[in-house]
This record gives C-alpha cells, sequence and structure tokens, in this order.
C-alpha cells in the first residue's frame, strides 16, 4: 500500500511539472451548446442536415410530402425575407415537423452561417419567413508563456483560432521575423472571442494586447487611434514608437531563407561562382508574393536569368525588385501599397524551385536588405502620449504578470 502511495504522488508531481510549463490563461474556454432558434426541440420532431450537391429548397420541401403548388405558393409569400436562391452546399438546415401521425412539416430553418439563421414557418395557410441572428457574446482572455513551437502551434494547444496567428504576423511584420522565434521564446495576448449564445465559440474579435520575445528583446504591440473618432488604429509599443516600419521584413509570410545576399556564392544552375545580390526566399508555387513598401511599379518582364519579376521605385532612395515570379499581378505605372500582392512564387528564369529572390537599391547601388537599417514609420503625437500610456498600463501589467516578466 505504501508503494502505491509513493507512485501516485510522483505522477501526480510529474503531471504538475508539465502543466507548469503549459501556456498560462486567465479564463476557461466553456463548451459549446446546441441553439434551439426559439423552439422547444422536444415538442416537435427534429432533423438536422446540411444541403448537398444538387439540392434546392423545393427538392428539400417535396422530400416531406410537400407538392410543388404548395411550394411554388410557398416560395412567393416568403420571397421578400427570404430568396430561396441563396441556399448553398454544405450549409446546415432543421426541419421541425409535427409529433402527431402526419409527421408534417411544420418549420424550415436555414443557417447560411454561424450567427445568422432564416426561419420559414409553414404552421398557418400562410407561410411566414424571418431572419434572426443569435445572441453574440464577447469575452476576453489573455494568455502567455513560452513558444512550444511555431506561433500557429503555441495558439492551437490554447484553443485559440489559426486565424489570430495571421493577424498577430501582420501586426508585427515590421518588427518580428516568426520563422526566426524559437521554442522556449515568451509571449503574452490578450485579445477578445466572440460566442454566440454565450456558449458557440465563433473565433477572435480584437486584439487588445501583445508582446513577443524575439532574439532576446521583449517586443510590444498595443492598438490606438491617434485621432479619436477617425476609426484608423496603428500599433505601437510601450514607449509609443510605431511598429510599422517603412519596409515589411519580408515579401512572404511564412517563408524561409535559402540564400542570403552575397559577393561570391556558387550558382546552383550555371555552375559558377559569382555574386549574389539578393535574398532567396522559398516557398511553394502560387504563395504570393507581396511589395515590401508602398510606391509605383518601375518596371514588369522577364529575362532569362530573372524569370518574371517586378520592380518597385519606393522614393528617390529606395528600389526593390522581385524574381521569378510565376504570375505577375501587377502593371508597369501602377501605384501599390505596402503589403499588396504583386505577384505569386515561382521557379521561371534561373532556379532549381520555387522561391523568391529579393534584391533592394539604396541610391542605386543593391545592398543586403537584412543588414540595412530601415526609416521608421511616422511618430506617434506628443500630445497623444499621456493618454496612450494611461491607456497601456493596466494591459501591459496583465500581459507581464501571465508571462512571469
Amino acid at each position: 500500500m505504501k508503494q502505491v502511495i509513493v507512485i501516485l504522488v510522483v505522477l501526480f508531481s510529474l503531471i504538475s511539472c508539465n502543466r507548469s510549463e503549459d501556456v498560462v490563461e486567465n479564463q476557461v474556454v466553456p463548451k459549446s451548446k446546441k441553439s434551439d432558434f426559439g423552439f422547444k426541440f422536444s415538442d416537435f420532431n427534429v432533423v438536422q442536415d446540411s444541403v448537398k450537391a444538387g439540392d434546392t429548397f423545393g427538392s428539400i420541401l417535396q422530400n416531406q410530402n410537400i407538392g410543388d403548388k404548395k411550394v411554388f405558393d410557398i416560395v412567393a409569400q416568403v420571397k421578400d425575407t427570404f430568396d430561396v436562391r441563396s441556399i448553398r452546399i454544405n450549409k446546415h438546415y432543421t426541419l421541425l415537423r409535427s409529433k402527431n401521425k402526419t409527421n408534417t412539416l411544420d418549420v424550415f430553418i436555414y443557417q447560411p452561417d454561424a450567427l445568422n439563421y432564416y426561419v420559414v414557418d409553414l404552421r398557418d395557410s400562410i407561410a411566414k419567413a424571418y431572419k434572426k441572428t443569435k445572441p453574440l457574446t464577447l469575452k476576453r482572455r489573455t494568455i502567455g508563456g513560452v513558444l512550444k513551437g511555431s506561433l500557429s502551434e503555441t495558439l492551437e494547444s490554447a484553443n485559440v483560432e489559426g486565424a489570430l496567428a495571421t493577424r498577430i504576423s501582420k501586426i508585427f511584420a515590421w518588427s518580428i521575423d516568426f520563422f526566426k522565434v524559437k521554442k522556449g521564446d515568451r509571449f503574452g495576448l490578450t485579445f477578445t472571442e466572440r460566442y454566440i449564445n454565450d456558449s458557440i465559440y465563433d473565433g477572435v474579435d480584437s486584439l487588445e494586447a501583445a508582446f513577443f520575445e524575439y532574439k532576446g528583446k521583449i517586443i510590444y504591440a498595443f492598438p490606438f487611434e491617434q485621432n479619436l473618432g477617425s476609426g484608423k488604429v496603428d500599433y505601437y509599443d510601450e514607449d509609443g514608437k510605431t511598429l510599422k516600419n517603412f519596409f515589411l521584413k519580408t515579401p512572404i509570410k511564412f517563408s524561409r531563407i535559402t540564400s542570403h545576399f552575397s559577393s561570391n556564392r556558387f550558382h546552383p544552375v550555371q555552375q559558377i561562382w559569382k555574386a549574389h545580390k539578393g535574398t532567396d526566399y522559398a516557398a511553394p508555387y502560387g504563395t504570393p508574393i507581396s511589395t515590401t513598401a508602398a510606391g509605383i511599379v518601375e518596371q514588369t518582364g522577364y529575362t532569362a536569368g530573372n524569370g518574371n519579376f517586378v520592380k518597385v521605385k519606393h522614393n528617390k532612395v529606395y528600389s526593390t525588385q522581385y524574381l521569378h515570379m510565376s504570375r505577375i499581378l501587377v502593371r508597369r505605372g501602377q501605384h501599390v501599397n505596402q503589403g499588396q500582392t504583386i505577384g505569386l512564387v515561382g521557379s521561371t528564369g534561373l532556379a532549381t524551385g520555387p522561391h523568391v529572390c529579393y534584391r533592394f537599391w539604396k541610391n542605386g547601388v543593391q545592398v543586403d536588405a537584412l543588414r540595412l537599417k530601415l526609416p521608421n514609420g511616422e511618430p506617434m503625437n506628443p500630445k497623444n502620449k499621456e493618454r496612450f500610456l494611461k491607456k497601456i498600463e493596466p494591459l501591459k501589467f496583465e500581459l507581464d504578470s501571465v508571462s512571469n516578466l
């Protein structure tokens, strides 16, 4: 008996140690529960299904022993509220049928998405239809700890939708290359999530605050509206410095560097030593390539070495070029915004596989973009600094507290 107790204690200790390495959070996510659309399901025979290929509103009703003439009348009666042609494959619907011997279809409910639904009530001689939106609740969460792998993997382990990883990568795009964050780096996130009927998870609504450890440095991000009422929100660090630099870190999200800028590199196709005046980012065919700063498309075209390429002039000092595209999506003379997709990854020209060669000019000379100290975005207006610092004080304290900073 004593040995059994010792074993249990050891097992409990091991479990506790493993839990201590998990992501810390200050709120438990409730489990989903089924909505009843305002009807007591116990009053009906309930059938729940999804629209299959070839299904129409008419065919679904005809399968419930409703004839063509009556279906035609129902469609005419509800057309101002519910367009039966809007039914799409894989969308859910619910049939509420009477519990007597006739098993008559009383109510048809169609869900175009998780939040909204249409009700077609057939219980009277004239069919009635209405649209309803389920109650939506916002719940706040703060999570923090250390990265267990990639950002997406870490968020998934904390039961956070993957779309938040994409949103975060955009916010920190000027400061962090998320392919270079390491397992064990610290992070903290405060965000709100949507819940339908107070229980059904519907994804992340907004990000209130965040920080990531990157190359040993803690980088914060706080959304802030400088001009109240404008609706324009930018992200700043804890000192009020903008996170938005003039240039993005990379032209491709979630890519990896396969070749650096070099004065003497062995060319994998030509099999000779020569200068490589760019940085190669490998990615699957068709991956979007983004311009790293706003500007005017100076050149587009094809050469034997570069393949399909785009060159963008940003101002009198800086220009960038993107090579080996499978497809060019802009034209010469076109204005492009920072982060705008200008082409797709390919392997045209002298290339052994799908990638983009990113080239950077400063004052007409090709330079290594990764070693260049790039200009920052517009700083915060000093008159807003006090309001900003007051707003972020509790947010920063909350982030730090869950991440042991």
